[in-house]
C-alpha cells in the first residue's frame, strides 16, 4: 500500500493528489509555504493527512529559519504555524496538530535553534507514527462490523490517500479483507473534485478490492436495489454531540441510508473530534471557488457569471449515524455522553 506522506533528509515527500489516477507524481518540499500552497490547492487532502503534512511544514521552517537570532525563532516559526492553520478552516485534525507544534516551541527552555529544530521534527515525527498505528487500531475495529459478501457504500476518499497509513473508513475494508472478509465497495464520484472517482476507486482496486464506481444522484437507487449492508465515511471535524463533518454529500448519504434502513457509521481517530464545537451548526464551512463547479478540466461547463454555491463540506446529524468507529471502540448513541466519558469530561481541539 502506498504511503502518502515521508519525511526524508529534511525534505517532506506526498503524492500529488492533484494528478491521480493518471499520474502518480511525488513532489518534494523544503519550503513550508510551498506547503500552504499544496494544502490550499489540495495536492495534498484528508483530514489525517493535513494534519501531518502540517506538522511536518512546522519542521521544515525551523531549519529554514535556524540561522535566526533565538529570541525571534520561536516567534517566527509561531507565525508559520498560523499561516498553516489559514489553510482550511474544516479539517480539526489540522488545529490539532499544529497545537501540538506549538505546544513543542512554548514548552522548550534553553536558546539553542537545533535543540528545537530537532524538537519539532521528532514531534511531526510521532505525529505522522501515530496517525499510521491508529489507522490500523481503528479498521480493525470497524471490520468487526463487517461480514463476508457484505456491500458498503463510501463518499469522498478515507483511505491511505487521506491519512499517514492505511486510513480511516477504509481501514475497516482493507482490514476485512485482511481477515478474509469479501466486501465490495460502491464509491460515490464526489462532485465537484471527484476525489472518489479519482482517488477512492485508484486505491481501493490498487489493493484488490471490488469497487463499482457510481455518480452522487445515484446514491439513493443503489442502496435500494444493489444490497448495500452499510454506509461508512470518513470525517473532517465530529462535535461534541456527535454531528459529523464531512465531504459534501454524506448528509444526504446520512438521510438516505436512514431512509433505507441501512448503518450509518462514521470512522474517524480521536484527533478528528472538538469537544469546544457544541455541535455541527458550529462547524465552519470551508467554501471554495466558483470554478470548481463551473470549469471542468480546463472548459467551461456554466455560464459565464452565474450564481455558484460551493460548500466543500456538509454536517451528518449524530440521530442518523449508527456509530462512530474510533481507535478506543465504536461510539453509539448518546453521543454526547460517550464522547465526554471517552475524553474524561475533558474539553479537545
Amino acid at each position: 500500500m502506498d504511503r502518502l506522506i515521508t519525511f526524508s533528509d529534511g525534505t517532506l515527500y506526498f503524492i500529488d493528489q492533484t494528478r491521480l489516477p493518471n499520474e502518480h507524481i511525488v513532489d518534494g518540499y523544503t519550503d513550508y509555504r510551498d506547503v500552504c500552497a499544496a494544502i490550499k490547492i489540495l495536492k495534498v487532502r484528508g483530514a489525517p493527512a493535513i494534519g501531518v503534512a502540517a506538522g511536518y511544514a512546522v519542521a521544515l521552517a525551523a531549519h529554514q529559519f535556524i540561522a535566526m537570532p533565538f529570541r525571534d525563532y520561536a516567534a517566527r516559526l509561531t507565525s508559520a504555524a498560523d499561516e498553516l492553520a489559514a489553510t482550511r478552516p474544516t479539517a480539526v485534525n489540522l488545529f490539532y496538530a499544529l497545537n501540538r507544534m506549538r505546544n513543542v516551541i512554548t514548552a522548550f527552555s534553553g536558546n539553542d535553534n537545533r535543540r528545537l529544530c530537532d524538537a519539532l521534527l521528532a514531534e511531526a515525527h510521532a505525529i505522522a507514527d501515530e496517525d499510521n498505528a491508529l489507522g490500523r487500531k481503528l479498521g480493525t475495529v470497524g471490520a468487526a462490523l463487517l461480514k463476508d459478501g457484505d456491500v458498503v457504500m463510501t463518499i469522498c476518499n478515507a483511505g491511505s490517500l487521506a491519512t499517514a497509513g492505511i486510513g480511516s473508513a477504509l481501514s475497516c475494508i482493507y482490514i476485512a479483507k485482511e481477515q478474509g472478509k469479501r466486501v465490495s465497495v460502491y464509491a460515490l464520484e464526489t462532485r465537484p473534485l471527484l476525489q472518489g472517482a479519482r482517488l477512492t476507486t485508484y486505491e481501493l482496486s490498487r489493493n484488490g478490492i471490488a469497487v463499482t464506481l457510481i455518480t452522487d444522484g445515484m446514491a439513493g437507487v443503489v442502496m435500494k436495489t444493489k444490497g448495500i449492508t452499510a454506509v461508512i465515511t470518513g470525517a473532517d471535524r465530529i462535535a461534541a454531540n456527535g454531528d459529523a463533518a464531512n465531504k459534501v454529500g454524506t448528509y444526504g448519504l446520512s438521510v438516505l441510508a436512514k431512509h433505507h434502513g441501512i448503518p450509518f457509521y462514521v470512522a474517524a481517530p480521536r484527533s478528528t473530534f472538538d469537544l469546544s464545537i457544541p455541535s455541527g451548526a458550529s462547524i465552519p464551512i470551508e467554501e471554495r471557488s466558483a470554478e470548481e463547479i463551473t470549469v471542468f478540466n480546463g472548459k467551461r461547463i456554466a455560464p459565464e457569471g452565474i450564481c455558484v454555491y460551493n460548500p466543500a463540506f456538509d454536517v451528518a446529524p449524530a440521530e442518523h449515524i449508527t456509530g462512530i468507529i474510533t481507535e478506543d471502540g465504536v461510539l453509539t448513541a448518546p453521543y454526547r455522553e460517550r464522547i465526554q466519558k471517552l475524553w474524561g469530561g475533558a474539553s479537545h481541539g
